[in-house]
């Protein structure tokens, strides 16, 4: 670990904390109904799609009118995404003559329901898939609206905690109009243009072909990039333009590039705390939950980073590694790209899976068990350090539920949380969420773990039936790169990010199959709504109940001491649930490398 290093880091941490109290002044503001300075720009903008749209700004919703508005809008948005892949053929904006043939149905669906959920997870390059059309009408727009309803469900639960004896939570489609006009769409177009200027590319030429130094042809992709990878980040979306995502030069070319996405990715999250402490009335109530991420953040990256900086003692053994010392020169560089280095690598590992964004600037893959633990785990919290935009507010606010209930049953008094009682349906709701995502997690999983197919060999008529696509021979674990607990881990990556709406992958495992889309898009589903919707629930009890004053026996829920109560809750949840599987992938795989034992790079089964 080097003073650069730690530089980096600091550097990042500073500025995100330094955006965090303007930009959460900003959306509380904005979403009270108050005027920003944006209002005189973009306020003709906000009452006019009121108007095409035919919505009364003024109309309050209960949260089951709010969830109904919400499902509503994301079953539209799945079908028009996934009608714009498989119609791209012929429609305009595609000079490479990309066809609806490169486009199954089942990845036109796993796609459709990817960029609804705001996961983002591609099973497939999008180069050499989606025409330009399709990347901007359908990919890009959904970057923009399902970060919108992210941030939407996010200010209605905060409204059920600030709010009392009211029935209302806002009104969807207000909240989400003015999150994208005043909040993304400005953001945004500024982003684009710093990153246009440090050399991402924004055009709608052909691939153009070049002949290298060898004389060999080499076809150069390009398109719309700069303005779907600016919203990608701000909207913690993380599907890129390129297979290759942050890690290509055309999409992330400098390290000063690399630190404007980083903090794109955490500026509503972190905001968001801030914005919260408001809306209740008490600035320290955000502070705390910032805090509390804060502390989980800096914990991930440093063993993140201090993981991959020790690097792989092995290959000291095999001769590859510095003989000066038992781990790799310069420490583990596999899957990364050099202009960026081991702790810029690390650093965004650790983000975009701390912020649901799944956007990634190296392989995931090569990373060393330990170093591949902590974005594993980020996600399998259900990313709430920070989190996505949105989603990491209602889900550490779904923890801070859990903690109070749990502190309440050790002091014996009925838990409170910034004056509302939290009573037996705020529990169960919160329960259920949690549970709903363990269980997508570890049971599709397993699953794919032993799911073998076994199709046909001969149809009706006695002949030999050829394997296919729809017809895979094999099992689900043909399709990892790795034997071992690191296939495990592959897979168990793979449900986990889908499910936690992130979207990255390990990147050893081949998941364009109608299994492993179906399944996969099951889990996003899943990681979505059976999180959101109980949320919902619960913020409209709470939003009924008065508030109530606080006394000497009531549980401070500002400052270090309920900090540390949330962060036990966040790290001991994701434990109880999570750690046998991961004891059967990254731990495991840890002192087996330690032992000196590594897995082949090759398809072969978990057993091997």
């Amino acid at each position: 670990m080097t003073q650069n290093g730690w530089l980096q880091i600091a550097v990042f941490f500073l500025i995100v904390l330094a955006l965090t109290k303007p930009m959460g002044s900003f959306m509380a503001r904005l979403f009270e109904g108050g005027r920003t300075f944006l209002h005189p720009v973009l306020r003709r903008l906000e009452t006019l799609t009121y108007k095409v749209v035919g919505v009364n700004e003024s109309t309050e919703q209960r949260w089951t009118q709010y969830a109904a508005s919400l499902l509503a809008f994301s079953i539209f948005s799945f079908l028009f995404v996934y009608a714009l892949q498989r119609l791209q053929g012929v429609l305009p904006l595609n000079p490479q003559g990309l066809n609806s043939g490169n486009v199954s149905p089942d990845l036109a669906f796993n796609t459709a329901i990817s960029f609804v959920t705001n996961t983002n997870w591609q099973s497939y390059s999008g180069e050499s898939t989606l025409s330009y059309l399709t990347q901007m009408a359908a990919l890009t727009v959904q970057n923009f609206m399902s970060g919108a309803a992210g941030i939407a469900v996010a200010i209605a639960v905060s409204r059920g905690f600030a709010r009392q004896k009211v029935n209302g939570l806002g009104n969807f489609w207000v909240d989400l109009t003015r999150a994208t006009i005043y909040i993304l769409l400005p953001l945004s177009i500024l982003a684009a243009l710093f990153l246009s200027a440090q050399g991402v590319i924004q055009n709608f030429h052909p691939y153009t072909v070049v002949k290298t130094v060898e004389g060999a042809k080499q076809v150069i992709a390009q398109g719309p990039v700069a303005s779907q990878e600016a919203i990608k980040m701000l909207g913690t979306n993380g599907g890129g333009f390129f297979g290759a995502n942050s890690a290509h030069p055309f999409e992330n070319p400098t390290p000063l590039a690399n630190l404007l996405q980083m903090v794109l990715i955490f500026i509503i999250p972190a905001g968001l705390t801030y914005t919260f402490g408001l809306m209740v009335g008490d600035r320290r109530q955000g502070w705390t939950l910032f805090g509390a991420c804060a502390v989980m953040f800096l914990a991930g990256v440093l063993v993140c980073y201090w993981a991959e900086q020790k690097g792989n003692p092995t290959l000291d053994r095999l001769g590859i590694a510095s003989r000066a010392s038992a781990t790799q020169a310069g420490g583990n560089m596999e899957g990364k790209e050099t202009r960026f280095g081991i702790a810029a690598s690390a650093l965004f590992a650790t983000v975009t899976t701390d912020a649901s964004c799944g956007a990634v600037n190296g392989a995931h893959d090569s990373l060393t068990p330990l170093g591949g633990l902590v974005p594993l785990f980020n996600i399998q919290t259900g990313e709430v350090i920070f989190g996505g935009v949105g989603a990491g507010l209602y889900g550490i606010l779904l923890y801070a539920v859990v903690a109070v209930f749990i502190a309440g049953l050790m002091v014996g008094r009925t838990p409170e949380y910034v004056g509302k009682k939290i009573e037996q349906k705020e529990v169960k709701m919160a329960m259920l969420a949690l549970v709903a995502t363990a269980f997508s997690i570890l049971l599709l999983a397993g699953l794919s773990s032993v799911a073998h197919f076994d199709g046909p060999t001969k149809d009706a008529k006695g002949q030999p039936v050829a394997h296919s696509y729809w017809n895979p021979p094999g099992a689900a674990t043909a399709n990892l790169n790795n034997a071992g607990p690191h296939g495990f881990s592959e897979i168990l990556y793979a449900y986990t990010s889908a499910t936690g709406n992130n979207g990255s992958a390990f990147g050893g495992i081949n998941t364009n199959t109608p299994w492993y889309n179906l399944t996969l898009g099951v889990a996003m589903l899943a990681g979505r709504f059976l999180f959101l919707i109980p949320l919902l629930a619960a913020a409209g009890s709470l939003a009924m109940k008065k508030k109530v004053p606080s006394t000497s026996g009531t549980l401070p829920t500002h400052g270090p001491l309920f900090a540390t109560l949330l962060i036990g809750t966040v790290i001991l949840v994701g434990a109880l649930t999570f750690f046998p599987a991961l004891a059967l992938g990254p731990i495991v795989e840890h002192y087996l490398m330690a032992g000196g034992k590594l897995f082949a790079f090759a398809p072969l089964p978990l057993g091997s």
